[in-house]
C-alpha cells in the first residue's frame, strides 16, 4: 500500500470518526434535554397543585375574616342606633319641656301686653290733660308777659345769641392775645435775624435818563440837518430826546427802561465817536442793543450766583436780567427779587424748611414783571404761566401765585415768600409812590373803616400803616371791638393794595363829666 493511499484512508477514518462523535453527542444532548423537560413538567405540575391548595386556604381565611368583620360592624351599628334612639328620646323630652315653658311665657306676655295697652291709654289721657294744662299755663303766661309764644322764643334766641356772641368775642380776644404774643415773639426774632443778615441797597429810578454833552455845539450835531439825526435816533429806539436850555445835557424820556438804556448807550457811543449821521446812528443802536442784551444776561446770571441757585432755565435767567431795568414804586425789581430770595432763605433755615427752594421761589416771584407791557394779565398770572412753561416745581409756581394773596398760601414756602416780599417792600426808603395814589389809599382806608355801624371817626396815620378808629361806646361793646377789627382787616386785605401791613387800632372811650359848686 502506497503512502498516499494510507494517508487518504487515515483522513477518511478521522472524518468518519468526527461525524460519528458528533452524532453520538447530539443524541446524548437530546436525551438529556428530554430528561430535563420531563423533570420541569413534573415540577410545574407540583407548583400548580401547591398554588391551588394555597389559594383555597387563603379563600377560606378571607371568607372567615369577612364574616367576622361583618359581625363586628353589625354589632357597632346596632349599638350606635341604640345610642341615637336614646339621644332622640332625650331631645324630645327637652323640646316638650321648652314648649311648655314657651306656652307659659306666651300667656305671661299676653297679660303684660294687656297691662301695657291699659297703661298706654292711661298715658294718653294724662298727656291730653297735661297738654290742656300747658295750653292754659301758656295762655296765662302770654297774658301776663304780653308776649306770644313765638315772640318769647324769638326773644330767648336773641338773648342766647347775644350771650354766645359775647362769650365768643371774649374767647376770641383771649386766644388772639395768647397766640399773637407767642407768634409775634417768634416772628420778630426770625424777621429781625433775616433783616440783620440782609443789607440790600435800594435804587430809586424814574422814567427819564440824562446824557452829559462835552459842549453845547454837540446838541446841534445830534439834532442834525432838518432834525434828521434826532428823528432817526428816536425812531430806532422808541424814546423821546428832550433838548432844552439845560446846559450840556440831553434828557431821554421813555416808559420802557430797556429802550431808554439802549438810547443812552447809543447816544454816548455817538458822542464819543463824533460821527453823527443816520447810518452811523443805526450801527450804534445795534451795538447798544447787543450790549444791553449782554448786560441783561450777566445781570440774570449774577443774581442766580448771588442767591446760590442753579439749574434755572437760561430763558428764565434772561428774564431775570430784564428785571434790572424794571422798577416798582421806584424800587429796582431785580434787587428786590434778590433780597426776597435771601430773606426767604434765611427764614426757611430758621424754621427748618428747605432754604434752596425758598430762595428759588423768592427769586422768581416777580418774574412776570420782566415781560413787555403789551402782554395781557397781571404780573402774577404772567409769572405763573412762565414758571409752568419752563418746568418749575409746583411749590415755586404756587409761591408765585400766592405772593400777593391772589390765592391762599397752602405751603410754608409760599408764606415765607409772601412775608419776605412784604419785608423788602415795606422797609423805609425801599419804595415810593406818587402823591395822588398815596392820598387815594388813605381815603380808601378811612372809607372802609367808617362803613361799619358804631364808628365815630377813622384816621389813617403813619403814612397809611396804621388805621386808628374811634368807636361810639354806647353802640359798640368791648367784646364787639375784636370782631369788628377782624372783619375790617379782612375787608382791607380784599379791597386795598398796599405794601407791608396795616395795623387796625380800635379805640373805645367813655367819659363822665360833673361839676362841684
Amino acid at each position: 500500500m502506497s503512502p498516499v493511499l494510507a494517508t487518504i484512508l487515515i483522513v477518511v477514518a478521522l472524518i468518519l470518526g468526527g461525524v460519528i462523535g458528533a452524532l453520538i453527542g447530539m443524541a446524548m444532548r437530546k436525551k438529556f434535554a428530554e430528561a430535563e423537560i420531563g423533570s420541569a413538567e413534573e415540577e410545574s405540575k407540583r407548583l400548580v397543585d401547591e398554588g391551588k391548595k394555597q389559594a383555597e386556604t387563603l379563600k377560606k381565611e378571607a371568607r372567615l375574616s369577612a364574616q367576622e368583620e361583618i359581625m363586628k360592624l353589625k354589632s357597632d351599628m346596632e349599638q350606635e342606633i341604640k345610642d341615637r334612639r336614646a339621644e332622640v328620646s332625650r331631645t324630645e323630652s327637652r323640646l316638650t319641656k321648652k314648649e311648655e315653658n314657651l306656652d307659659k311665657k306666651s300667656e305671661a306676655l299676653d297679660k303684660k301686653g294687656e297691662l301695657l295697652d291699659k297703661k298706654i291709654k292711661d298715658a294718653d289721657v294724662v298727656k291730653e290733660q297735661a297738654e290742656e294744662v300747658l295750653a292754659k299755663h301758656t295762655a296765662k303766661l302770654e297774658e301776663i308777659s304780653g308776649y306770644t309764644c313765638e315772640q318769647a322764643k324769638a326773644e330767648l334766641v336773641a338773648n342766647l345769641e347775644t350771650e354766645v356772641r359775647h362769650e365768643m368775642a371774649q374767647r376770641l380776644a383771649e386766644l388772639e392775645a395768647e397766640y399773637k404774643e407767642a407768634a409775634d415773639e417768634k416772628a420778630c426774632h426770625i424777621m429781625a435775624l433775616a433783616i440783620q443778615r440782609c443789607a440790600g441797597d435800594f435804587v430809586a429810578e424814574s422814567t427819564i435818563s440824562s446824557v452829559a454833552l462835552p459842549s453845547e455845539e454837540m446838541k446841534g450835531r445830534i439834532i442834525g440837518r432838518e432834525g434828521r439825526n434826532i428823528q432817526k435816533l428816536e425812531t430806532l429806539t422808541g424814546v423821546e430826546l428832550i433838548i432844552d436850555d439845560t446846559p450840556e445835557v440831553i434828557t431821554i424820556s421813555g416808559f420802557d427802561p430797556i429802550r431808554r438804556e439802549v438810547a443812552r448807550l447809543a447816544l454816548e457811543k455817538l458822542i464819543a465817536d463824533g460821527r453823527i449821521h443816520p447810518t452811523r446812528i443805526e450801527e450804534m443802536v445795534e451795538k447798544a442793543k447787543k450790549d444791553v442784551d449782554a448786560a441783561i444776561k450777566q445781570a440774570g446770571e449774577r443774581a442766580t450766583f448771588e442767591v446760590n441757585i442753579h439749574g434755572i432755565n437760561p430763558d428764565l435767567v434772561r428774564l431775570l436780567g430784564r428785571l434790572r431795568y424794571r422798577t416798582s414804586y421806584g424800587q429796582n425789581v431785580l434787587q428786590h427779587s434778590v433780597e426776597v430770595a435771601i430773606l426767604a432763605g434765611i427764614m426757611a433755615e430758621e424754621l427748618g424748611v428747605d432754604p434752596v427752594l425758598a430762595r428759588r421761589a423768592g427769586l422768581l416771584h416777580d418774574i412776570g414783571k420782566a415781560f413787555p407791557y403789551d402782554v395781557e394779565g397781571s404780573h402774577v398770572q404772567i409769572g405763573v404761566n412762565a414758571a409752568k412753561k419752563y418746568k418749575e416745581s409746583k411749590d415755586v409756581i404756587h409761591a408765585i401765585e400766592a405772593h400777593h394773596g391772589d390765592v391762599e398760601p397752602q405751603t410754608v414756602i409760599a408764606v415765607l415768600v409772601q412775608a419776605a416780599d412784604a419785608i423788602s417792600a415795606a422797609r423805609p426808603g425801599a419804595r415810593r409812590e406818587d402823591m395822588e395814589n398815596y392820598i387815594k389809599r388813605l381815603e380808601k382806608l378811612e372809607e372802609i373803616a367808617e362803613s361799619y355801624q358804631g364808628i365815630e371817626k377813622a384816621f389813617a396815620i403813619q403814612a397809611g400803616r396804621e388805621l386808628r378808629v374811634m368807636v361810639k361806646p354806647e353802640a359798640v361793646s368791648d367784646e364787639d371791638m375784636a370782631l369788628i377789627a377782624r372783619e375790617m382787616a379782612e375787608k382791607i386785605q380784599a379791597e386795598v393794595k398796599y405794601p407791608g401791613q396795616i395795623k387796625i387800632n380800635l379805640i373805645r372811650e367813655s367819659r363822665a363829666v360833673s361839676y362841684a359848686k
